[in-house]
């Protein structure tokens, strides 16, 4: 039997099990990631690992989050980070440079390799055919330690593109499609794989929209074959060295295929509050828009931008609505700005901010109260914006530049025909990479260029906290129950107010799901132990560790829910707080104050691959909650968490690398 594009890279880099769906496999990774807001605990516990350097062909280390350094403490995460980069040879791209996906695609993603990031929109590579995965952060500094990284297989699914794109839709109206048919959930436990004649018919660019909107769909990663529009684009950046064929086997076997006729899409748009709630643009045609905003690391690039300086010729925005450009990299500005488009949109009415995540976490352009604010970006949780109750629309970047012409929201067709002398800008790839760009990047800092040595610990970098080893008997009240889809903005805000305490854990505890409930965090010190309960989907959204991390340090020993997002669930078996899955009725039955026990000798229980725990609710009722999890995850969940687990196996094997297995 053939293999898809997946299978063939995951087989190449296999170490351990068998790529069978549900089973869990042990992957060697090539390349890592990490950004300024996961980064600073990933070093920290590659420091508590032991680890001299970095055993990954390449890490490298972005500051794109808190890149304004609002308070010493962000610009003492960023110095720490360039001293970390340095001590064990990773690359650092300094605040300002730009977004980790953006800038690590211009530099170092290359087809056929696995990258490992601690963000969850690592999988824009696979574009350009490389296989990245997001995940917390211990893993990452498992990984850059030599350690192999465990996941369940999952299934590929074939998303076969057929025709073309007419005027006015764009790449991402494929995606906003695929996420309108399928839910946020719809891709879980799955690797998107996109084939099919309609595939030639896409830019690399275009194809990372995609790729990086696969995240919004639950999907553990998404991949594009390569061919010559990826040989092109590496070589606008001279790397066409790095280019190989990968393409699926003719009798490859898909799980399930999907198909998507290009020709018969059009301008999409995803209201308030989430990524899947797509209709056409005509459909709320007419409604007064106060922000528009293009960036991201979903529509950040030259390519992205370009098309709104186009429409924007000989324009001005309308008198009531502010139009933002936030490009995803400093190459993006650059090239801008060389060509002229810089001036053109600032005549218009345009203003443009530093090549950051900003706007995208609520740092910064937040809009005002009952405001309505379109976006080029990945999410629109209620609240991210900074604001809670706010009214965030995605789309692309021409429909957002049509509703800053207007000054509502306007599919760009009817507004071209309204003023009878707007084209489609259609899509242009950019071929003046200047310097800044690839090695040249003077922001780029190499291992060998590094300008520390040493570890710099501003007062605010405190150390890793642990867990200890799985008790026998876990009990404590039910401290909070949720609704579905808690993501982890509702658990750890991003807002720049928090973010700041990221390696300060004992401080950024105290704001843990004070998005759901403010008394939370003091309410959980104040509790001898205790679960969290809730919906389908708990933990969507972003890989920050701190999600998981927080509730154990408040003293949180596990959560029921109905269901678990991938890198969440990861991420709290890492940091000892057990994941156990409750049904529909279960999950109603319970209420917030409950008393809850887990009738079993827990640690024997995980330990010996018990699958089915009694859960006593208040001394009157019992419930069966399920485990879903490998010999390998029990073990680590056990010990307490992944660092001490790894630890301990370090140190079982005298010396040897962490290999986490």
């Amino acid at each position: 039997m053939g293999q898809t594009i997946a299978e063939k890279i995951l087989d190449d880099h296999l170490v351990e099990g068998e790529l069978e769906t549900g089973e869990e496999i042990g992957i060697e990774i090539d390349q890592v990631l990490t950004q300024d807001t996961t980064g600073t605990f990933v070093w920290l516990q590659f420091e508590a690992l032991g680890m001299d350097e970095v055993q990954t062909e390449l890490a490298a280390q972005y500051c794109d989050h808190q890149t304004y350094q609002f308070d010493f403490k962000n610009t003492d995460d960023h110095r720490f980070l360039r001293s970390a980069a340095g001590k064990y040879g990773a690359y650092f791209s300094r605040p300002g440079n730009g977004i980790c996906h953006n800038v690590h695609k211009e530099n170092f993603a290359a087809p056929g390799k696995t990258l490992l990031g601690s963000d969850s929109h690592t999988p824009t590579p696979g574009g350009l055919g490389q296989l990245a995965i997001g995940a917390g952060g211990i893993d990452i500094s498992v990984a850059m330690g030599g350690g192999a990284y465990y996941i369940e297989m999952p299934e590929v699914v074939n998303v076969r593109l057929e025709g073309e794109l007419p005027e006015w839709a764009t790449a991402k109206d494929i995606a906003l499609h695929l996420l309108g048919e399928l839910s946020v959930k719809g891709g879980v436990g799955k690797i998107f794989e996109y084939t099919g004649p309609g595939v030639e018919n896409l830019t690399v660019p275009e194809r990372t929209t995609i790729t990086n909107l696969g995240t919004e769909l639950g999907a553990t990663t998404s991949i594009f074959p390569t061919d010559e529009k990826t040989k092109e684009w590496l070589s606008l950046f001279g790397r066409e060295d790095e280019y190989v064929d990968l393409e699926p086997d003719d009798d490859a076997e898909y799980a399930d295929q999907i198909t998507v006729d290009l020709s018969e899409l059009e301008p999409l748009i995803a209201c308030p509050s989430m990524p899947d709630k797509v209709v056409p643009v005509r459909e709320v045609a007419g409604t007064d828009v106060d922000q528009v905003i293009i960036g991201s690391c979903t529509n950040g690039a030259y390519e992205d931008i370009l098309p709104g300086a186009k429409m924007l010729e000989g324009r001005t925005t309308d008198k009531k609505t502010e139009m933002i450009v936030a490009p995803g990299s400093k190459q993006a500005s650059e090239m801008l700005a060389r060509e002229g488009w810089t001036a053109e949109m600032m005549a218009a009415g345009v203003n443009f901010s530093e090549a950051t995540c900003g706007a995208c976490i609520g740092i910064g352009h937040v809009p005002a109260s009952d405001s309505v604010s379109l976006r080029t970006f990945n999410r629109n949780f209620e609240g991210r914006s900074g604001i809670e109750n706010d009214n965030v629309y995605l789309c692309s970047p021409e429909v957002a530049t049509a509703a800053a012409i207007a000054g509502e929201i306007v599919d760009p067709r009817d507004l071209a025909d309204e003023l009878g002398d707007l084209e489609d800008p259609g899509f242009e790839m950019g071929d003046k990479y200047g310097p800044g760009m690839a090695q040249d990047d003077p922001d780029l800092i190499a291992p060998d260029e590094a300008v520390d040595d040493e570890l710099i610990k501003g007062p605010n970098i405190g150390d890793v906290p642990l867990k200890d080893e799985l008790d026998a008997e876990l009990k404590g009240p039910a401290l909070l129950k949720m609704e579905d889809n808690i993501t982890t903005d509702h658990i750890i805000p991003a807002t720049q107010d928090i973010l700041m305490y990221r390696s300060n854990i004992p401080k950024l505890s105290e704001f843990t799901l004070s998005r759901v409930d403010d008394t939370f965090a003091q309410r959980a010190l104040d509790s001898d132990g205790g679960f969290l309960v809730a919906g389908e989907n708990y933990g969507q959204g972003s890989s920050r560790e701190h999600a998981a991390l927080c509730p154990m340090y408040l003293g949180i020993e596990g959560v029921l829910a109905q269901s678990f997002a991938r890198i969440h669930k990861a991420n709290l078996f890492n940091f000892g707080l057990i994941p156990l899955e409750i049904d529909a009725a279960d999950y109603e039955n319970i209420e917030q104050g409950d008393d809850i026990e887990i009738v079993d000798d827990v640690a024997e229980a995980v330990r010996s691959g018990q699958e089915e725990f009694t859960v006593r609710v208040n001394d009157d009722w019992e419930l069966t909650a399920t485990l879903d999890a490998s010999e390998r995850e029990r073990e680590i969940l056990a010990n307490g968490g992944k660092l001490p687990h790894v630890k301990k196996q370090h140190d079982e094997s005298s010396g040897a690398a962490p290999a986490d297995d």
